[in-house]
């Protein structure tokens, strides 16, 4: 009596619910006691829910390690699909066995070697590949198709704060709200954008206030709250086609435990914003709310604290201007006191096998940031400056208001959801389309456009101008005179506030600094008309051969006071982009004292 290995695989739930991996097992043990195969209970093996493009599968693995053992003879199969979809990965697996002498045997195929019966089972290979590539295709095609047409049911779930309720044949599936949980989506966003805490204090308020999660005995994790806060399904717009497969590119913490073995050789990337497919869905928070968190999201990944013990001034602002990775902060002992500078990191050696990328030398933390601090006071003093910008801040709010995108994106869903009953109405005019079906599909259609000009009626009348630039501009005065007289005072967190508001970047070069911010200046107007910057210079840049302020070498005197004053020839030159809606125009101010 030979030794056998029963192996059966299914890889959806359905087949889970309908047991037929149950019925396969069967199958085959029948079979194993006709053909007088000996077969013990523990060596049968079912993969439930694994899909046959794997072979990274607990049942399969332990098939492989009883032949490479040399325990079994044969291993017994429904049929050659169920040991994989693919074709190649067929022959892979029949060769390896056939290699420890343990013969392939499938119940629904023949089990002979002729040339002929080889030749039927690659057919059956290439064919079950075929068809798994088909249905993959179709049911992608599909479900874009009912994405389009603003389905929910192509959405993989509903997110915390909703219910999914699945169709009926009286409605289609939606989303319906769970207020319990809409409290806590709109005091996680209230939290961000007014409240102005972190992602962190966010999940450690919400564990310590006992707030539920959608799973019992779970804790809230930053992650969640991070996902929460980047979905547009809480605005009104759920997304379809946000994410896609593809191979991984980097190992995580258990693949390297396990020797760089992957259980799934795919991970989700996030597509480009324009290819996702918006459907309409209840809103938790407005479309202004959400900007806001958008908005923070970028600029907290910009400012992120990460492991800093001390803040500085200029974190996050500072960067080379020869190779252009950024600056961080270090420090040195002398025999007196502790110094700190900024360091390049394309200058560490350590971090590109031993070879830097720049010759960039440490820069004075103390000297860098009294020049950014005084020349940020310089701006501020000057009322005509900020009230000019603020003006044009304002112009630029009118014409790109939250409400008048979200107003545009209405407007084309309302087309594409007219196109589609138009669509309709010509197939069962060509009689194309029955009367029941045409029945069936216009009601959903119709509830949307109903619902989609609702909406638009409602953000006519949302259209206002932002009252909030105007009372700055009021009481900016007062503002100055307040800042001026406690300026001395400030601490190192409200001095980086006011420079992170109005300083987009620090750039420092060899022997230049340029700062760039967020208010327009005007260009300076010079008597020499042969004054021009070389090839190689940014506008507005100046350089000097004698010294540098910020280095220590020997022909580059450092100062060694704390505070510079700012010499008549520091320039503030335009960055000559030309003005847009959305994006204010960089000014240059570049110091080089000699």
């Amino acid at each position: 009596m030979k030794t056998a290995a029963i192996y059966a695989r299914v890889s959806s739930a359905q087949q889970r619910e309908e047991h037929t991996i149950a019925s396969q097992t069967a199958a085959l043990v029948v079979f194993a006691a006709s053909e007088d195969y000996c077969v013990p209970a523990e060596w049968v093996f079912e993969d439930e829910g694994y899909s046959g493009a794997s072979l990274l599968r607990p049942g399969l693995e332990r098939v492989r390690d009883l032949a490479a053992g040399g325990q079994i003879e044969a291993v017994l199969v429904l049929s050659p699909d169920r040991l994989s979809r693919k074709y190649a990965y067929q022959v892979l697996l029949t060769e390896e066995l056939a290699r420890h002498g343990v013969a392939t045997v499938f119940l629904r195929t023949p089990r002979s070697e002729t040339p002929e019966d080889q030749l039927l089972l690659q057919f059956q290979g290439m064919i079950a590949e075929y068809e798994r590539a088909q249905i993959l295709e179709r049911s992608r095609r599909g479900k874009r198709h009912r994405a389009q047409l603003g389905e929910v049911s192509v959405l993989s779930g509903a997110p915390y704060g909703y219910r999914y309720v699945r169709k009926s044949d009286e409605a289609n599936a939606r989303y319906e709200v769970i207020e319990a949980q809409a409290d806590v989506v709109r005091q996680v966003y209230d939290l961000y954008t007014a409240g102005g805490l972190s992602i962190g204090a966010i999940t450690r308020r919400l564990n310590e206030q006992e707030v539920p999660t959608r799973k019992e005995g779970t804790r809230w994790e930053r992650s969640t709250v991070w996902a929460m806060l980047r979905n547009p399904a809480y605005k009104g717009q759920a997304c379809f086609g946000k994410t896609q497969v593809a191979a991984r590119q980097r190992l995580n913490r258990l693949a390297r435990q396990r020797g760089g073995l992957l259980v799934r050789n795919s991970a989700s990337l996030e597509r480009p914003r324009e290819e996702w497919l918006e459907i309409a869905v209840p809103a938790l928070i407005n479309e202004e709310t959400f900007a806001l968190a958008e908005e923070r999201l970028v600029v907290n990944k910009k400012y992120a604290a990460r492991r800093t013990v001390e803040p500085s001034l200029l974190q996050g602002l500072v960067h080379c201007r020869q190779c252009g990775y950024a600056l961080y902060r270090t420090s040195t002992r002398s025999t007196a006191r502790k110094i700190f500078y900024y360091r390049c990191l394309g200058a560490d050696a350590y971090r590109y096998e031993g070879q830097a990328r720049c010759d960039q030398r440490p820069i004075r933390l103390d000297l860098l940031e009294s020049i950014v601090w005084a020349e940020v006071l310089r701006l501020l003093e000057d009322p005509a400056l900020i009230q000019s910008e603020l003006d044009r801040r304002l112009e630029a709010a009118r014409q790109a208001h939250p409400a008048q995108r979200r107003q545009e994106a209405l407007n084309r869903d309302l087309a594409r959801v007219q196109q589609s009953m138009e669509r309709l109405l010509t197939a069962y005019q060509e009689d194309l389309l029955s009367l029941e079906e045409l029945r069936r599909r216009m009601p959903a259609l119709r509830q949307r456009e109903l619902a989609l000009q609702g909406e638009m009626a409602s953000l006519s009348a949302q259209f206002s101008d932002q009252a909030a630039y105007l009372r700055l501009a009021e009481t900016l005065s007062a503002f100055l005179g307040r800042m001026r007289e406690n300026v001395h005072t400030l601490d190192i967190v409200e001095r980086q506030r006011i420079v992170r508001l109005l300083v987009k970047e620090v750039v420092v070069g060899s022997d230049s600094i340029t700062i760039r911010h967020s208010i327009p200046t005007p260009v300076p107007s010079s008597g020499n008309p042969d004054d021009s910057s070389s090839p190689d210079q940014s506008p507005g840049s100046h350089r000097s051969a004698t010294s540098y302020p910020l280095c220590t070498r020997s022909e580059r005197a450092a100062l060694r006071r704390p505070l510079i004053p700012l010499h008549d020839h520091a320039a503030i030159h335009d960055a000559g982009h030309k003005v847009t809606a959305n994006q204010p125009q960089h000014g240059l101010v570049v110091d080089s004292p000699r």
